[in-house]
């Protein structure tokens, strides 16, 4: 049952405490039952929208706060989705919590959020912390959850929403996002434009995520008939930081890679300062290959060329593949997997190496 305000006299705002007023005094407001506001209120989809704009109106005459918790106890659920980001200074994960609560309150749901700053103990700590607020479902979106640990977060049988991997278990749903064709499309486009000394900067290869675009790059390189040398790879810490510690490890080899793909755009911005400190100039000594599409890569000087995995796409696939293990009735409460299809986005990062024909006619040499 919600707890409603109401003032039955005229139109004006009631200002007595919520708890003064009845559930009783808001039916009387929007003229309906006092089970039809409660229908309202707990979002049956069987309510007719013309009654539901009524009993909203209502409640925002009155300044309507509702009790999320005794709500909770009628319907049996909260209403409530938790979302687990791996940290807030990276630029794609508040995209992704911004997209994710848009279309969850679309939904009907409210949003708790956490970030793990890629700590194990903490994911676990927060993922026990949702559980206590009894939240109907939690999306784990970390790029980074190790299988032991996926263990522990699935011991009551509730939904849970994984990136790229997670056992094969009642209400777990997983996020497989096509990180080969993205990565092979950016090593297509460097290759089409000249260059075979291409490097690659990786995130920390104890995540499995950073391990997956790793070897994705690896695959694709081996396509056309190029093997890296150990040397054109460097380990970063999906930081700018570690782009930059990273980019300037590869500046060290002779010869030089004339085109660096980066496992996420923080990494590549991170490659392209390290890159500024120097008389090297991108595209025209060394092209830079994000990936992410973060909305910054666009205004970034020069705008990053990189691989898109959209977090509209990525937020959009969690609530449903949640809801799919929340509501009984959801069209794809069978389906395990959702796709996350990703795309090569050019842009001026990246052009032909120097010193080939087509970069000496480009500079008019």
């Amino acid at each position: 049952m919600a707890v409603l305000v109401s003032n039955p006299k005229n139109n004006a705002p009631d200002r007595r405490r919520p708890s003064s007023v009845s559930i009783r005094d808001v039916a009387k407001r929007a003229g309906v039952s006092i089970a039809t506001v409660s229908r309202a209120v707990n979002r049956v989809p069987t309510v007719d929208p013309e009654l539901v704009r009524r009993v909203r109106k209502a409640i925002e005459e009155v300044g309507y706060l509702p009790n999320t918790q005794a709500r909770a106890l009628v319907s049996g659920r909260s209403h409530l989705l938790g979302l687990i980001v791996s940290e807030i200074t990276n630029p794609f994960f508040p995209e992704l919590v911004q997209e994710f609560e848009n279309l969850a309150t679309a939904q009907g749901y409210e949003v708790l959020i956490g970030s793990t700053s890629y700590d194990p103990a903490r994911t676990e700590s927060l993922m026990r912390r949702l559980l206590q607020r009894n939240v109907d479902g939690v999306a784990v979106m970390t790029f980074g959850v190790e299988e032991e640990l996926v263990k522990k977060l699935v011991e009551r049988e509730f939904p849970l929403v994984f990136v790229d991997a997670g056992p094969s278990l009642p209400n777990i749903h997983v996020l497989k996002v096509d990180y080969a064709e993205g990565i092979r499309q950016g090593v297509q486009h460097l290759a089409a434009l000249g260059h075979r000394k291409i490097a690659f900067i990786s995130g920390p290869l104890e995540q499995r995520s950073p391990r997956v675009r790793r070897d994705a790059f690896l695959k694709a390189m081996r396509e056309i008939g190029i093997d890296v040398p150990p040397e054109h790879e460097a380990e970063g810490t999906h930081t700018m930081e570690g782009g930059i510690v990273a980019m300037e490890r590869l500046l060290t080899q002779d010869p030089l890679p004339t085109a660096v793909m980066c496992s996420n755009d923080m990494t590549a911005i991170g490659a392209l300062h390290a890159l500024y400190r120097t008389p090297l100039k991108v595209p025209r000594d060394i092209s830079v290959v994000g990936f992410d599409d973060i909305h910054l890569a666009q205004f970034m000087l020069p705008p990053l060329t990189t691989v898109q995995m959209s977090c509209k796409s990525l937020a959009a696939a969690a609530v449903e593949a949640l809801r799919a293990g929340i509501e009984p009735d959801h069209p794809k409460s069978s389906q395990k997997e959702w796709a996350i299809p990703t795309r090569l986005v050019v842009r001026q990062s990246s052009s032909f190496p120097p010193d080939s024909l087509p970069a000496k006619l480009k500079e008019g040499r």
